[in-house]
This record gives C-alpha cells, sequence and structure tokens, in this order.
C-alpha cells in the first residue's frame, strides 16, 4: 500500500474503509467493463423481441450508477472551503438522485411502450442466422446471451454490498441492489424469448413490462431515499431502513459526562459522514471550553463518520431530539 492519505473531505479514513474504497472503485470499474461488453452482446441479436429491447435500456442505465458513484468519490475528497463549508459530500447525494431519475423515467417510458405493445397484440417474430454454415434460430442465440451475461452482475451486486455497508454509501447500495436482481431481468427475457418460440406472442411484451416495472421500482425507491437524504431526514443506515445506531452513541457519550445532566442531538447525512448538532443541558450554570472540547474529541472517536459535531449547551433541549439523562 502506498503512503497516500485516503480521506472523504477532511476526514481521513481508518485502513478498513480506505481498502474498502479502493476495492469498491476497482469493482465499479470492472462493472462499467463488463456492461460494456453485455449490452454491445444484446445489442446484436436484439432481434425483434420486447423483452430482449427492455434489457437492453437496462444494461445502458446500469451504467449511469457505478459512474455516478467514481464522480461523486471523486469530488467528495475536496476539503470544506469558505463556499462549500460543509465539503462536498452532498455530490453523493447528487449522484443518488441522478441515477434514480434516469431509472425511473426510463422505466416509465418503457411501461408504456411494452403495454401499448401488449394492448395491441402485436406479434414479434424471431428469424435465423447463418452460424458456422448452419441456419441458427436467432432465439436460441437470445437465451444464450442472457445466461452469460446474467451471471456476473449478480456475482458484482453482493460483492459492492459489503463494501456499501463499510463506506455507508448509498449510491453504491442502490448499484448494487441492482446487480443483485439482474438475474430477474435475465430470466424474464428468457421466459419472453421462448414464449416467442412457443407461438405465445403475449409472452414476451409481458415479459418487458416485468422488466420496465422493476426498473421503476428501483428508480422510485431510490428517488424518494435521495430527495429524502437531501432534505436533512434523520440520518438512516446506508439501506435507509432504520434510523443509524451513531446518533444514539453520541447521545450515550454525552449523558455519560459528570457535567452533563440529560443530552440530545440531531444529524443530518452528508453522504458519506454525518453532520451532528449536539444539544447538552449541564448540572451547573457555566461549561469551559476545555469540557466541550473533550466531549467533541469523545465523540468524534466513536466513529470516523461523525467528521463534523457541534456541541452546544443549552437550558433545556429542543423539542426535535430524543433526551439520554445521565446515569
Amino acid at each position: 500500500m502506498s503512503g497516500e492519505t485516503v480521506a472523504f473531505g477532511r476526514t481521513e479514513l481508518p485502513p478498513a474503509q480506505a481498502e474498502a474504497l479502493r476495492k469498491a472503485k476497482r469493482l465499479e470499474r470492472v462493472s462499467i467493463g463488463i456492461l460494456t461488453v453485455t449490452a454491445t452482446l444484446v445489442l446484436l441479436v436484439l432481434g425483434n423481441s420486447q423483452a430482449m429491447r427492455a434489457a437492453w435500456f437496462e444494461d445502458l442505465l446500469s451504467f449511469i450508477p457505478p459512474i455516478a458513484f467514481l464522480v461523486a468519490v471523486r469530488i467528495s475528497r475536496r476539503r470544506p472551503t469558505p463556499r462549500h463549508p460543509y465539503g462536498h459530500h452532498r455530490s453523493v447525494a447528487v449522484g443518488h438522485v441522478v441515477a434514480a431519475v434516469a431509472l425511473a423515467g426510463m422505466g416509465s417510458f418503457l411501461v408504456v411502450e411494452s403495454g401499448l405493445s401488449l394492448i395491441r397484440a402485436e406479434h414479434p417474430t424471431i428469424g435465423t442466422v447463418a452460424l458456422f454454415g448452419h441456419s441458427v434460430w436467432l432465439g436460441w442465440l437470445m437465451i444464450a446471451v442472457m445466461v452469460v451475461t446474467g451471471v456476473p452482475p449478480v456475482i458484482l451486486g453482493r460483492m459492492k454490498m459489503r463494501l456499501a455497508r463499510e463506506l455507508h454509501d448509498k449510491v453504491l447500495y442502490a448499484d448494487a441492489d441492482m446487480n443483485k436482481a439482474d438475474w430477474m431481468t435475465s430470466l424474464g427475457t428468457i421466459v419472453g424469448v421462448t414464449g416467442i418460440g412457443l407461438g405465445l406472442w403475449w409472452l414476451d411484451a409481458a415479459a418487458a413490462l416485468f422488466i420496465a416495472g422493476s426498473i421503476v421500482h428501483d428508480g422510485v425507491r431510490n428517488l424518494l431515499a435521495a430527495v429524502t437524504d437531501l432534505m436533512d431526514a434523520r440520518a438512516t443506515t446506508f439501506d435507509d431502513r432504520i434510523p443509524h445506531p451513531l446518533v444514539d452513541r453520541v447521545d450515550g457519550v454525552l449523558a455519560g459526562l459528570d457535567w452533563v445532566r440529560e443530552a440530545g442531538s440531531r444529524a443530518r447525512d452528508e453522504g458519506h459522514v454525518f453532520h451532528i448538532e449536539a444539544f447538552v443541558v449541564p448540572r451547573e450554570g457555566t461549561v469551559s471550553l476545555a469540557q466541550l472540547d473533550a466531549a467533541r474529541e469523545a465523540c468524534a472517536a466513536l466513529d470516523w463518520k461523525v467528521e463534523d459535531i457541534v456541541i452546544v449547551p443549552v437550558a433545556e433541549l429542543p423539542d426535535v431530539v430524543t433526551s439520554r439523562s445521565a446515569r
């Protein structure tokens, strides 16, 4: 390993997170390479299948999350400036919004297009191609391509999921979640192509509708999560399932100080790190700078994500925070 400092803004990453970041960037570059091959293969055997067309569009959309992650990580490493006093961590949320809007928009378009094909009862056909001197039904090549290209994203998705947890990166999580579900796209496409071969024309449009619906679902879910973070909602875990436990740990540290009677804090998710405003009710009326500085250092030592914490002595806690009384 080189002696280069790995950081988000002014937060120097611990060795485990620094290594996770290196692995995540490497995986995303590998993902872009695999997607390039996958999209090319699908395009070569596209034919008239609606399901294949939807799968190809999904491959194109899948470029957005890894690119957004790589760009966001690069920007978030910039240190705070007078113009950007909180740093550039919001680049992660911006990347999350961009990816989500692209997914929701294109998915909605495909839902309408696939639905109209089903209503119009369009009967797609799949012809034959000459391969090594033999006439081969193009559907077999479509199925083979979907089987081969459906495996790598699932493996990569599982690897990215662990790294998303380590880095508290919601763009990486969204990408991993999409990758893990790619097997459904492959399976749906195979069903649609097989339906055409069996004369069940409607299976192709139904499969395309299923794939489009999956894209819309991913887009809307990620868009809601990204917009919620941008609106400074309560900080949650990387998968948005529960309030982040780090906030409660900060309250516990502050409430454990002998000069604190009651403590409570609020945290906003800046992307990878948190900005925390902690309020403390002192036992006595006067609090020294040394006490506040020691309290801040104790909270910052809890986790690398506590990049920016402000501790404010108050007569009583604001209504928006949960009280943590000293033992």
